[in-house]
Order: C-alpha cells, then sequence, then structure tokens
C-alpha cells in the first residue's frame, strides 16, 4: 500500500510538471542611477505582467525572477516608491531583462510612523487566522504560552486538577487534545508532553502566536480538527543582540529569561534562549490543607542557527533540553485524619529534549521549491501522586517532504510531500490494586496533496487531500477544504470544512484522575478518534469616526464519528475509558470587535456561546466543565510613543455543569451547576531607551473555588478526587518585571 501511494504521488508531479513546462522564466534586475551616473540596485521592488495577477519583487541584490508564458509579448511593470513608474515590453522569446528606474523629483519628503498592533485577523489566509504579535505578548506578563492567551477570545486556558499544576487549552468548546500545537510549523508538544506542555514554551522567547480555527492545512497532519496554534520563536536574524525579563510575584514565584542574538556574518546567525523558573512557596489559600500550585523548578534552554547561501539556499537547526521539577499534595495532615501515617503527596520529574532541522530550496523559478523538517524527541516523566506511580516514556521521530510549485501563473499553487511520524511509548502505572504496563509503538507513513486556486484576488480556494496509514493496519482518509471570498475590499466570507483523526494517550491526558483514588477501567480496545469540523466566519473592516475597526462573526461545528470517551460519572470509585456509543458534538458561536475609538486606546470585546454535548453511559448531556457562555472586554491604552501603557482585561465565565455528585456522601454533594464568575486583571507598563518595567494583577477580586478537592481531609479514601475543577483556586495575583534590550 506504501509503494502504491508513492507511485500515485510520483505520478501527479510529473503531470503538473509538464504544464510548468509551458512557461519560461524571465530573470532580470531593478536599478536606479544616481547623480555620479552609478547603478544602485533597488531590493524589494515589484514587478509584475500588465492585465495579470502573476508578479515578483527583487532580493536584497535587485534581482527577480519571473515565469513567462513561451509564445507571447507582454508588457512588464515595474514600480520603487519614491520612483516613477517604468513599463517595458518583454518579447516572446526573451528571457533577461534589465529596469532602470528615476527618482520621483516632485515626491514631498514623507516621515512614516506606525504602532504594533497586538492583535490583527490575517487578510490573506483563507482559514480564519488570528495572529497575536510581539507587541500583543507584552500586555500580559506572558510567563508561557498558557499565560498569553487571557486576553484572547478564541482559546481558554484552565488547571485540569486541584494539585498537579497541569494546564489545558479549550477550542470551540472542547480540549485543547483535539487543537494542534505546533512549534514553527513543527508538531513538538504532543502525546506525554501535553499535560504540561503550556509551560514548556517561555513567553520572551516568542515572536508571535497563530491561533486558527476549525481544520488547518493538511500539510501539517492529519490531527488539527478544532483549530491549530502555531508559536513563532524569535529569529537570529533579526533580534535583539541582547535581551532580558525577570518576573516575580507575590506567591515567591521568580523567573528569569535571556535571549541573545547574533549575527556571525552576512550568511550565518544563532540565537541562545535561557529560561529559569523557582516557586518555593507553601501556597494554601483555599485552606484544605492541600499545596494550590506544586513547588516547581525549571530549567530551559533552546539553540536555534540559521544559514542562508544567496537566494539557494536556507536552513535552520536547533536544540531544546529541558527539566522541571513539581512537588505538591498535602501541607499536614488534618486533625481529623486517623485514617493514614503519611502525607498525600505529589511529584513529577519531567526531563526532555528536541533536536530540529529545517531547510528551503528554492528552484530556478522562485515560485517553486522544496521543504524539509525533521524533528525528533524524548521526553521522560518520572511521578507519583499519592500511592499511584506513573513513568512514561516517548521517543518521537518527524519528517516532512513539501513541494511546491505552480501552473502556468501564481493563481494555481500545489503543494505535495510525503511525511512520516513516529512514536514509542511506555506507560507504568503501579497503584494500591493493579500494575499496568503499556508499550505502544506508532508508525504513521503519508502523503498529501494541497491545490490553491486564486481568482482575481477575490476568491481563494485551498483543496487538500492526505492519506495515512497507521500502523500498516488502518487508514486516515483527511479531506479538507478552505474557502475565502472577498465580498467588497473590506469584507471578507471564509469557510472550511474537514476531517480530523486522533490518537488517543488516556493516561498522560487525564493527569488529574492519576491523583484521585478511582480506579483505571479499560472496557474495550480504543480506537482512533475521528471527526469532521466546518464552520464559517465573516470579518468586515470600517471605520469609526476615521478610527480603524474590524468585527468578526464565525460559527464552527464538530460532529465526532468516534471519540474516546472518560467517563467519571457512571461510579464515584472508577473512571471508565470507552469509545463512544452515541452522539458527541460542539457547537460555537462568537461574535468580536476590535477598534480603537481614540488615538493610541484599543478596546477588544466578544461573547461567545458554546453548546457541547457527548453521550456518557447511554445519556447525551451537556459536557462537564464547559463553559456554555463567555464574555472578554479587553482595554488597552499607550500615552504618545509608548512611553506608559495600561491595559486591563475582564473575562466572564458562565454557569457550568459539573459532573454528577449524587452518589457522594452529602457532605460531598454539590449543585448541578457551578456558579458565574467575573475575572479582572491588569497591567502598568513604563518604558525607557533601554529598560521595561511592569506591574500588575491577575483575579484582582480575589475569587476562589470554594471546594476544589473532594474529600480533602481523607486523601487516601475512596471518595479522594482533585478532578472536580472549575474555577480559579489562587485568588489575587501581584507581580512586577523588568525587562531589559540592547537592539
Amino acid at each position: 500500500m506504501n509503494q502504491k501511494l508513492i507511485l500515485l504521488l510520483l505520478i501527479v508531479v510529473s503531470i503538473f510538471q509538464s504544464s510548468v513546462a509551458q512557461n519560461i522564466q524571465l530573470k532580470g534586475t531593478v536599478q536606479s542611477i544616481d547623480a555620479d551616473n552609478i547603478k544602485v540596485p533597488l531590493h524589494y521592488a515589484n514587478v509584475y505582467w500588465f492585465g495579470r495577477s502573476t508578479g515578483s519583487t527583487t532580493n536584497e541584490n535587485g534581482i527577480f525572477s519571473l515565469q513567462k508564458p513561451v509564445y507571447e509579448n507582454l508588457y512588464l511593470i515595474a514600480s520603487y516608491i519614491g520612483y516613477v513608474n517604468d513599463t517595458i515590453l518583454v518579447f516572446k522569446d526573451q528571457t533577461e531583462i534589465s529596469i532602470s528606474l528615476m527618482k520621483d523629483g516632485n515626491l514631498p519628503p514623507v516621515v512614516i510612523s506606525a504602532k504594533r498592533d497586538a492583535l490583527y485577523i490575517s487578510m490573506l489566509n483563507p482559514a480564519q487566522t488570528q495572529v497575536i504579535t510581539s507587541a500583543g505578548l507584552q500586555k500580559l506578563a506572558c510567563c508561557n504560552l498558557s499565560e498569553s492567551f487571557e486576553n484572547n477570545a478564541t482559546v481558554d486556558v484552565e488547571y485540569t486538577d486541584a494539585v498537579s499544576g497541569a494546564k489545558q487549552i479549550q477550542m470551540l468548546g472542547l480540549a485543547g487534545i483535539y487543537s494542534q500545537l505546533l512549534t514553527e510549523n513543527i508538531p513538538s508538544i504532543r502525546g506525554i508532553a501535553l499535560s504540561h506542555g503550556l509551560g514548556y514554551i517561555p513567553g520572551s522567547w516568542m515572536e508571535s502566536i497563530h491561533i486558527s480555527k476549525g481544520t488547518s492545512s493538511v500539510i501539517n497532519g492529519f490531527e488539527a480538527t478544532t483549530g491549530q496554534i502555531n508559536v513563532e520563536y524569535k529569529k537570529p536574524e533579526n533580534s535583539d543582540r541582547l535581551h532580558m525579563n525577570i518576573y516575580a510575584n507575590e506567591l515567591g514565584k521568580i523567573e528569569g529569561n535571556l535571549t541573545s542574538a547574533h549575527k556571525i556574518n552576512n550568511n550565518l546567525s544563532t540565537i541562545l534562549m535561557l529560561h529559569g523558573e523557582n516557586l518555593a512557596s507553601e501556597i494554601d489559600r483555599n485552606n484544605d490543607l492541600f499545596y494550590d500550585l506544586p513547588k516547581t523548578s525549571q530549567v530551559n534552554l533552546f539553540n536555534k542557527w540559521r544559514y542562508e547561501y544567496k537566494d539557494k539556499f536556507v536552513t535552520q537547526f536547533g536544540l531544546k533540553l529541558l527539566s522541571e521539577e513539581r512537588n505538591g499534595g498535602q501541607i499536614t495532615k488534618n486533625t481529623n485524619d486517623n485514617t493514614a501515617n503519611d502525607l498525600y503527596g505529589i511529584g513529577i520529574d519531567t526531563k526532555r529534549y528536541e533536536v530540529f532541522a529545517k531547510a528551503g530550496i528554492p528552484f530556478s523559478n522562485p515560485e517553486n521549491s522544496l521543504g524539509i523538517v525533521i524533528n525528533t524527541s524524548g521526553h521522560r516523566q518520572n511521578s507519583f501522586f499519592g500511592n499511584n506511580i506513573y513513568n512514561a516514556d516517548q521517543k518521537s521521530f518527524y519528517s516532512n517532504f513539501i513541494y511546491q510549485f505552480i501552473i502556468k501563473n501564481t493563481d494555481h499553487k500545489i503543494s505535495t510531500g510525503i511525511s512520516y511520524q513516529f512514536d514509542k511509548y511506555e506507560e507504568h502505572l503501579v497503584s494500591s490494586s493493579s500494575d499496568t504496563l503499556m508499550v505502544k509503538t506508532e508508525n504513521i507513513p503519508g502523503v498529501f496533496g494541497q491545490y490553491t486556486y486564486s481568482f482575481r484576488k477575490k476568491v481563494t480556494l485551498i483543496a487538500g487531500f492526505r492519506a495515512d496509514i497507521y500502523n500498516n493496519d488502518k487508514k486516515f482518509i483527511t479531506p479538507r477544504l478552505h474557502i475565502k471570498y472577498d465580498l467588497t475590499s473590506k469584507t471578507i466570507l471564509k469557510a472550511s470544512a474537514g476531517k480530523g483523526y486522533r490518537i488517543a494517550n488516556v493516561l498522560s491526558e487525564n493527569m488529574g484522575v492519576l491523583a484521585s483514588s478511582r480506579k483505571k477501567i479499560f472496557v474495550e480496545m480504543l480506537k482512533p478518534e475521528e471527526a469532521w469540523n466546518y464552520g464559517f466566519s465573516l470579518t468586515r473592516y470600517f471605520s469609526i469616526k476615521d478610527k480603524k475597526a474590524t468585527f468578526i462573526l464565525d460559527f464552527y461545528r464538530t460532529d465526532f464519528i468516534n471519540q474516546v470517551i472518560a467517563d467519571m460519572e457512571t461510579r464515584y470509585d472508577e473512571v471508565s475509558f470507552y469509545n463512544l456509543k452515541g452522539q458527541s458534538f460542539s457547537n460555537s458561536a462568537q461574535a468580536e470587535i476590535i477598534f480603537e475609538p481614540i488615538d493610541r486606546l484599543e478596546i477588544n470585546a466578544a461573547f461567545r456561546i458554546n453548546d457541547v454535548r457527548t453521550t456518557i453511559n447511554g445519556k447525551l448531556d451537556q459536557k462537564a466543565f464547559s463553559n456554555r457562555h463567555k464574555g472578554l472586554l479587553s482595554l488597552s491604552y499607550a500615552t504618545k510613543f509608548e512611553k506608559w501603557q495600561f491595559d486591563l482585561t475582564a473575562q466572564y465565565n458562565g454557569k457550568i455543569r459539573v459532573p454528577n455528585t449524587d452518589y457522594l456522601p452529602t457532605v460531598y454533594k454539590s449543585d448541578e451547576k457551578a456558579r458565574s464568575y467575573i475575572l479582572f486583571s491588569a497591567m502598568i507598563t513604563k518604558r525607557f531607551k533601554y529598560w521595561d518595567i511592569y506591574v500588575g494583577g491577575e483575579n484582582l477580586t480575589g475569587f476562589k473555588q470554594e471546594q476544589a478537592i473532594i474529600a480533602s481531609e481523607d486523601p487516601f479514601g475512596p471518595y479522594f478526587d482533585t478532578t472536580y475543577l472549575w474555577g480559579p483556586i489562587i485568588g489575587r495575583t501581584i507581580y512586577m518585571g523588568i525587562r531589559f534590550s540592547i537592539k
């Protein structure tokens, strides 16, 4: 089967290449002539065919390459800011040209100034994509990726339990396991690393975050069902020579970050990023005699290199190393607890490495290129939760070869290639009632093809298809479609539909279950998860009294064909894992407006409605711990030249259904729905030439969930459970920090 798929891919490539052969390459230069009659290359000048949508730009040496039909004479237009446009007739058999532009002496001097957008919606990407820029990341303390979404309406971040400190995201009402997390378009935080992986990406390392709703491109795999989050790290070729960030909060947490970029020569550059954090305090603000957050220490290192040889070859490669320890549990025994002699503790020791390499090879036609991505990683976790011992090891390898080319012109683009994903898991769970060793190996080769069609810059269509084989047995067939239609220059309609698959790792993905007294029951062999996602978005750009504004309305639905159910509602003393029997779906509708009513005041307001239902033990019901209503209001004001910046965010969290507690003793029972609540956070930043000083607070009203742990006074008893977490348990947290940068 593998050979047939590869043969089919080669046939498709050869067919498309035969159509490309009808074009030839026009190579040329664009330059200006100064007062001494010396020719000076113009970099990033625009060149395009008259009456067509095909064009290109010059490189730093003023050189460009552009496809041209063999049997046509065409007019070529060259333009550059501050110069007079020139139109040149290019004959049908001509392959080289030199263009000289004259300065426009009638243009007045122009002073350009611009304010960095903190958040914007991509107008070009057919997928509904939000981009959080470096300016947006500095509106929050952003200690790590999990804390970068507090003022974002699309992504929610919640603690998975009340003792381990693990966090997970939610998109479209569903857990983050259904959203693909990428770092520079490489699937890296996955499998066992998902439970704490959001904390492995420090905020000071990030250049931007790209958040896409719905199914994504087939190029990056079959996993993204509800969305995709891609983190772009700082680049060695254009980052600050030195950047430091020191953070501390009233809980006793201290963090330090250092990034240093160095351009060795015109071809080679590197960046070193270091991160260290420590939380040594005993924090118990809800007075349940358990650590609200475990004591944590982390050391994290990332070294990345970039090499570029003219315009012929670009490669990046790097190494990441991480070591983290978490220790928590009971602080002291309850005076009424006579059932155990020892304190209940948790400990998580994680060691992780990652090595990657990427290369881009353009051909004679710059629109044709080959991309290569290789990534290998190892993740080791040794942990205990009371009497439960959980040790896990994951070895992974990922490769992706992507060939991109055009057919006749840039209106028709093809991306095709092959990928391979390998994972080996060893999980050992020891509890008072069982000793389970699970060894799993996953081999997943795949092929894919994606066609992009642009029509008069008004319609863009991306149709993708990939086929993967899981362990020489199961076939994952993944079709996906994205359409973008510009109703007007300021009104954009986007629609998407596609399928996604996922292989569950139920123990590492349900870390809170490991910390409870529940028995783990595997009812049947678990199948891969499979779901369809489809939706649309409408984006309208407009002005309010000459001030720019953006309105976004979207709706997405996810329908599961199969889903792995973690049933914690049928019995109080068990969690059962089985395949979906019945319906499971999610509907998510959101309205958002981003506008600037006065100079330097940005307002972002959003409201979302989720309807998420799952069949548990034969009953279709609202999914537990899923917010039905969510509101966001974010205000940001900067003084002139951004010397001072003030940021305020309010989050409204609607009522949440909690799992059924009728089978528990009366003292542990709770209402069917948890109450709604509002969280406030704020930060003030003062900027100097090289320094930034910031101070802020999270959860300023100090709201806390009253009972986060069931039976906390009897942690070795039958009712002990840490998973009934629907709200914050920390309360108010004040922090401050200093940033220092040398350009």
